[in-house]
């Protein structure tokens, strides 16, 4: 695949909004009401510099939004096209916050999802997450969770010690 990662541009920003709104509609009906991130507008937090996508040439296959916080990143959102989940993306824009984590020197990644996304909540685990708190915030149930980092993946894997004899 030649796809990239890149901050979105404001050209984006209509696919960026068609790909949460397409990627979350399939939750409509078991949370009750439409998720949180499709009621965001996204152009704002494309011009603040929050946005990344993931294309493929000219085509938006998916995106997350993160914010630097003192200690830690905060992913929003992770949305990724119906068609292409489970190739991998939603994974790789994961990988990829953790890397701008570390280069910020930040040991920890937090996000949320809602209770009745229990994919996700799947998805999060597999990759390291734990769940940290659950609570009632902005009228959806949230699941808060946080993954601590290590230092970069190639500190301590490139030399290895030998036990001296």
């Amino acid at each position: 695949m030649d796809a990239n990662i890149r901050p979105a541009s404001v050209e984006n920003a209509a696919a960026v909004q068609d790909c949460v709104n397409v990627a979350y509609s399939r939750y409509v009906e078991r949370i009750g009401k439409k998720p949180a991130p499709a009621l965001k507008d996204y152009a704002p937090l494309i011009e603040d510099g929050k946005v990344w996508v993931l294309v493929e040439g000219r085509e938006v296959l998916g995106m997350v939004t993160m914010t630097i916080e003192e200690d830690h990143l905060s992913i929003e959102t992770v949305a990724v096209w119906p068609d292409r989940q489970g190739d991998g993306l939603g994974r790789r824009l994961i990988a990829f916050a953790e890397e701008k984590a570390r280069n910020r020197n930040l040991s920890e990644i937090r996000l949320y999802t809602n209770e009745k996304m229990w994919e996700n909540l799947a998805f999060y685990e597999r990759l390291g997450f734990e769940e940290t708190e659950r609570r009632l915030e902005e009228g959806y149930r949230r699941v808060f969770m946080s993954k601590r980092l290590g230092g970069h993946p190639e500190v301590g894997t490139r030399f290895r010690e030998e036990p001296c004899i």
